[in-house]
């Protein structure tokens, strides 16, 4: 069964970056897609990204366009997300979850294996 585990967050100052890991296990990651949600206090959970088993990259959410980018590195079974210019609204605990695609159109409940989450707080 694939078990994905994040990693990477925490406090950064407006305008700093991070690097999210979702390092892979019990399965190898090249057949899967893999998506990075997040979700604030009080609010529901959004999609951020997805990457496709073939490295094609999908973005769901505007407001991190241009700032925050998906990758992955089958031989080390984990998927990035950098993340760059960090603002406030960022402020999240950030999952990733896995699918058999990336879809145009997201929808959350096509995503299993979820991971238990890290926290990104952006904050000065």
């Amino acid at each position: 069964q694939l078990q994905l585990v994040e990693s990477g967050g925490g406090l950064v100052q407006p305008g700093g970056s991070l690097r999210l890991s979702c390092a892979a296990s019990g399965f190898t990651l090249d057949y899967f897609a893999i998506g990075w949600f997040r979700q604030a206090p009080g609010k529901e959970r959004e999609g951020v990204q997805c990457i496709s088993s073939s490295g094609g990259s999908t973005n769901y959410l505007d407001s991190v366009k241009g700032r925050f980018t998906i990758s992955r590195d089958n031989a080390k079974n984990t998927v990035y997300l950098q993340m760059n210019s960090l603002k406030p609204e960022d402020t999240a605990v950030y999952y990733c979850a896995g699918a058999p695609r990336c879809a145009v159109v997201l929808t959350i409940l096509d995503f299993g294996s979820w991971g238990q989450g890290t926290q990104v707080t952006v904050s000065s």
